[in-house]
């Protein structure tokens, strides 16, 4: 835990003082709102009803969920935390090893931008980016990235039973966390196999397929030869004279 500067100790004693809580108490949410990035708040103490969680702008839950003056008085708390921890002054004493504290490191990518909407309870916490479409969950230390594709997300919410499952509330009513697609786990991408090709095309050799035209049939040499001499008896009763029998038996011939 790190020191207090003078104005950090002030600062919590007058919280403490003004909502009727201990030094140790506004210690502890402080850290808790610090780690939430000054956004929301995952806490477990007696004097704020045990567990509960703040966010801001948002649902304030604590132990006695009817106790309405408790779930006030942890929102103011938490409000003016929020607003120490941005101030101008220095809440606490500077650190020899910045790399010690990671109070305002996000725990999702850097790439997501800055989220919209942050929540947890328990051992599951959520943020939502709704420039980039992404739904950040943290489950135990795994961060897994989710497409929110066009839903508009308006609230998210655990489901009881312990199976960490979650949904959300969007314009077309409420989704399962699990059915959005998968951008990443612990920065890293799915694998997806590819796909498998498509078999070439069939495209048959032509010069193996016969062709539909039928092959001249040879000519028999008996009705060549009797063609032959029809055209003799022809030039012999003058229809045919020798140039045109010439002709004709020499196409004939041609033919065997």
């Amino acid at each position: 835990m790190q020191t207090f500067t003078d104005y950090g100790q002030n600062a919590i004693n007058n919280l403490a003082q003004r909502y009727g809580v201990s030094n140790d108490a506004v210690t502890h949410m402080l850290y808790a709102v610090m780690n939430g990035n000054g956004t929301m708040a995952q806490f477990n103490h007696p004097e704020l009803g045990g567990g509960g969680q703040w966010m801001q702008g948002g649902m304030t839950m604590v132990g006695d969920m009817f106790n309405y003056g408790l779930k006030a008085k942890v929102d103011g708390l938490c409000v003016e935390l929020s607003n120490l921890l941005g101030g101008q002054q220095a809440v606490f004493m500077p650190v020899s090893n910045p790399t010690q504290f990671h109070g305002n490191r996000n725990w999702w990518p850097d790439d997501l931008g800055i989220a919209s909407t942050t929540g947890g309870q328990n051992n599951t916490r959520y943020a939502y980016f709704p420039t980039t479409c992404r739904l950040a969950v943290d489950i135990n230390g795994q961060v897994t990235v989710y497409n929110t594709l066009d839903h508009q997300i308006g609230g998210v919410s655990q489901q009881q039973g312990g199976n960490n499952s979650m949904t959300f509330s969007s314009q077309y009513g409420n989704v399962q966390v699990d059915q959005l697609p998968i951008v990443s786990v612990n920065g890293v991408a799915p694998f997806v196999p590819a796909p498998t090709p498509a078999p070439a095309p069939y495209y048959p050799n032509n010069n193996n397929v016969s062709n539909n035209t039928p092959a001249p049939v040879p000519a028999d040499n008996g009705d060549i030869f009797a063609l032959i001499e029809r055209l003799a008896d022809l030039k012999q009763k003058g229809i045919l004279n020798d140039d045109e029998f010439a002709s004709k038996k020499a196409e004939l011939l041609q033919r065997l």
